[in-house]
């Protein structure tokens, strides 16, 4: 079993910058693929960001170069790096992972993933 556990998240302006955090109970980061998702208030739960074990990263096309994921294995914690930030960035964001037999698995879908954290709120003013 793996425990994860958001933080970072609040209220910024527009443009502004948030890293999130997620740090891993329960599981070494260095096996698993994470992933970020984010879901608005009446809107699904949408991927933002993944990365396999062997350190690959995957953006949703609205976030890409704007976002960035990362890991420390030491911390065995995993970091959403959030830059000019949007008003449509205002989600609760999830952070996910999986136990991966393979060093590139990543998945953009919910269901490639069995673990995950309770959320934390950011909210982008304009």
């Amino acid at each position: 079993q793996a425990q994860l556990v958001e933080s970072g998240g609040g209220l910024v302006q527009a443009g502004g910058s948030l890293r999130l955090s997620c740090a891993v109970s329960g599981r070494t980061v260095s096996r698993l693929a994470m992933g970020w998702f984010r879901q608005a208030p009446g809107k699904e739960r949408d991927f933002v960001a993944a990365t396999s074990w062997s350190g690959g990263t995957y953006y949703a096309d609205s976030v890409k170069g704007r976002f960035t994921i990362s890991r420390d294995n030491a911390k065995n914690t995993v970091a959403l790096q959030m830059n000019s930030l949007k008003p449509e960035d205002t989600a609760v964001y999830y952070c996910a992972a999986v136990p991966a037999a393979s060093s590139t698995y990543y998945s953009r879908f919910q269901s490639g993933y069995n673990y995950w954290g309770q959320g934390t709120q950011v909210t982008v003013s304009s």
